[in-house]
């Protein structure tokens, strides 16, 4: 029966049959799978129907059994500007960054929570609040509950093109690193909160990678990247040079530091800075092609000529007066 469906690079593909889909999963090690009868997508290569090799049991959730965060399903819509659609049983919560949604239905019940909702007891959400603050995000979150019977959706759009990322932060063993800004959306109880660059150097010079976010949990995450998404697995001792702002996000274990591009020349005339992010594995790190600061850049550079004169056709500048 062609029911499987896989995730590629924050891209659903299917219906395959078996076959078709453990073929697809051999090229691509990072996909992930889903076919009726799972509660969420699953790393293929964990799948005895999809692997022909030993198969990696998922680690205990961190909870030590108990799941802490909601269940929910979802599903990705679109290509180069996607938004993905959360489904929701009665009693289910979503999270998610104020002004990121798309739409709900209408027993979807939105609330704002101060910090991320994770915590209890007014220090915590104090304490939960400051590590936003510092990040750079809003004091709040919103958090959509389905407050009906049945099934009931809400969606979530990214604020510029690109992809969404599903991560089940359980296969992950709990934590995930990303960049402050990539985070889009979550399951309710998965909590967000900072990871500092433990390096002077790094803290000086690293740009968007100084302050990151850190999120913990059990349950599913939504990320942001910009234009084309690729996912590396690093393995021991292997290293990766990449922009910073091109850093998505990546394992706990991979260890993120700074590395000078090259000579003077390189560093006054190349155009990439003056320092690159080294990741250095084992690990999974998430790359975005078009970092949201190199855009912003690249429209604050069109926006403004020299000498305030916007570009047009020579017969609008004779028309406007413009004899230059």
């Amino acid at each position: 029966m062609s029911d499987w469906y896989l995730l590629i690079n924050g891209q659903q593909l299917g219906p395959f049959d078996r076959h078709d889909a453990a073929a697809r999963a051999a090229e691509h090690p990072e996909a992930l799978a889903w076919r009726p009868g799972f509660a969420n997508w699953v790393p293929a290569a964990r799948l005895d129907e999809l692997s022909h090799g030993p198969v990696q049991l998922p680690p205990p959730p961190p909870s030590g059994g108990r799941s802490q965060a909601h269940e929910i399903d979802f599903q990705i819509v679109g290509s180069e500007m996607q938004y993905v659609e959360i489904e929701l049983d009665p009693g289910e919560s979503a999270i998610s960054e104020a002004g990121s949604m798309m739409y709900k239905d209408k027993s979807v019940g939105m609330a704002t929570l101060f910090g991320d909702g994770s915590e209890s007891g007014l220090m915590g959400k104090l304490f939960g609040a400051g590590k936003r603050l510092i990040t750079g995000e809003s004091l709040f979150t919103t958090v959509f509950t389905h407050e009906g019977s049945g099934k009931a959706h809400v969606a979530f759009a990214a604020p510029y093109p690109g992809n969404v990322i599903p991560v089940d932060l359980q296969q992950l063993g709990g934590t995930l690193i990303c960049q402050k800004d990539a985070f889009l959306a979550a399951a309710k109880g998965v909590s967000i909160g900072i990871h500092f660059q433990k390096r002077v150097l790094t803290a000086l010079f690293g740009g968007e990678g100084f302050i990151m976010q850190k999120l913990e949990g059990d349950g599913l995450v939504f990320l942001h990247a910009g234009g084309t998404v690729t996912c590396r697995e690093l393995k021991t001792g292997e290293e990766l040079h990449v922009d910073t702002g091109c850093l998505v996000a990546m394992d706990p274990s991979v260890d993120f530091d700074l590395v000078t591009v090259g000579g003077i020349k390189s560093m006054i005339f190349g155009g990439e800075g003056v320092f690159l992010a080294r990741l250095r594995g084992p690990g999974t790190v998430w790359l975005q092609s078009l970092p949201f600061s190199r855009l912003a850049g690249r429209m604050m550079a069109a926006a403004v000529k020299p000498g305030g004169k916007d570009e047009g056709s020579l017969l609008g500048n004779l028309l406007m007066g413009d004899r230059s």
